[in-house]
């Protein structure tokens, strides 16, 4: 299924409707475009997988009250260079080689994994003895509770949080999936990496009632016939990503199809205006007025 069929105008019927009211002429080379992580949380059901989702705050920025993934910017702290000896199975180069970019390639890595524990809760990082950080007895999850919003807030990084608990952060198993840029034109550009991961059985994730203010498990079919029917709220990249997902029915199958991508390609939309200078369409690069649009 190509891209823009995939992304129904029912599923972004509110996003357009959003845009179209809020709007306003943007000098494109005034935006800056801001490298970020999202992380596909996936897990087996009795009859499909199922997909971590999080709902946006309305008062958010950008994509409020959407359904996403946990995710969000590469920050500075993400690059430090005491986390290339805290990361399994990458490195910096490797990570860099996939990304296709001279340097600076695991940060990616990082932001996914720090974003998904201030987001959800959930630590892709192993013990010393090479299991998941298991959260199913009160005292940890309280603990770790706790260490969740010291990073959240910057009063403790993710290099001070493994050393003191001994942990290493599990980037060789989260597996990149996908490239979207957000169109020319919008407040807010962002430059995406969507990977996906297993979630941990001994943790169980929870929206932050901060950024994010509810939150699902959800088989992929079913979000996207929920989006299809306007139940569910989401930006393009997060229908297309859904649809990737939607044809396998074990986690570790999703996982092992999104290391087969290899490289994806990166998908750059477009925004349609009408002659008032409002938003009546995102025009994706599979469809034949993609290369008549600026």
């Amino acid at each position: 299924m190509t891209i823009a069929r995939c992304v129904s105008r029912a599923a972004i019927e509110p996003l357009l409707a959003a845009m179209s009211q809020s709007h306003t002429p943007v000098d494109s080379g005034a935006v800056p475009l801001r490298p970020a992580s999202t992380v596909m949380l996936v897990r087996d059901a009795s009859q499909d997988i199922e997909v971590f989702m999080l709902q946006r705050t309305t008062s958010a920025a950008f994509a409020s009250g959407m359904y996403v993934f946990p995710g969000g910017r590469v920050d500075d702290v993400d690059a430090a260079s005491e986390l290339d000896e805290l990361c399994d199975g990458m490195t910096d180069a490797e990570a860099s080689d996939l990304l296709r970019i001279p340097s600076g390639g695991l940060a990616y890595w990082v932001a996914a994994i720090r974003e998904c524990f201030e987001e959800a809760g959930v630590l892709l990082a192993r013990d010393e003895r090479g299991d998941y950080v298991s959260l199913t007895d009160d005292d940890s999850l309280s603990r770790f509770t706790e260490l969740r919003h010291h990073v959240h807030d910057g009063a403790l990084s993710l290099a001070e949080l493994c050393r003191r608990e001994n942990l290493r952060l599990a980037v060789d198993s989260i597996r990149y999936v996908s490239h979207w840029i957000t169109p020319v034109g919008e407040k807010r550009r962002f430059d995406t990496r969507f990977f996906v991961a297993v979630a941990p059985s001994s943790q169980r994730p929870l929206h932050d009632d901060k950024e994010t203010i509810a939150s699902l498990w959800i088989s992929p079919a079913d979000a996207l016939a929920r989006a299809k029917r306007g139940d569910l709220a989401m930006i393009p990249p997060t229908i297309a990503n859904l649809e990737f997902l939607a044809p396998y029915r074990s986690s570790v199958d999703a996982v092992d199809a999104a290391r087969r991508v290899g490289v994806p390609t990166p998908i750059l939309p477009k925004l349609q205006f009408d002659g008032d200078g409002r938003v009546t369409g995102i025009v994706f690069p599979d469809d034949p007025r993609y290369a008549a649009l600026p």
